[in-house]
């Protein structure tokens, strides 16, 4: 091989390891893209969730009352059963 075919298999080979590094950088960026809007995805999820949570405090609160209308419905639910019963005999 002479002189002049090994400085263009340099050259070449060269071209070929921008290409190629080019090749893999774009890759690359386009994959740290996808993932930055995969974070910004996730964040908006993640605050909605934290907005759907937000209110978790009046849970328990919400619980007593619920209890308390309950117990006050089968209080009234009992009082008519024995009012009907007394009616229909």
């Amino acid at each position: 091989m002479t002189s002049d075919g090994l400085w263009w298999g340099a050259i070449i080979g060269g071209f070929a390891v921008v290409v190629i590094v080019a090749v893999l950088l774009t890759i690359l960026v386009i994959l740290v893209r996808r993932i930055d809007l995969t974070v910004v995805s996730i964040k908006a999820n993640l605050k909605q969730a934290s907005l759907n949570t937000a209110d978790t405090a009046l849970i328990e609160k919400t619980a007593l009352q619920l209890e308390a209308v309950l117990a006050e419905g089968l209080e009234h639910h009992l009082f008519l059963g024995r009012v009907l019963e007394k009616v229909r005999y």
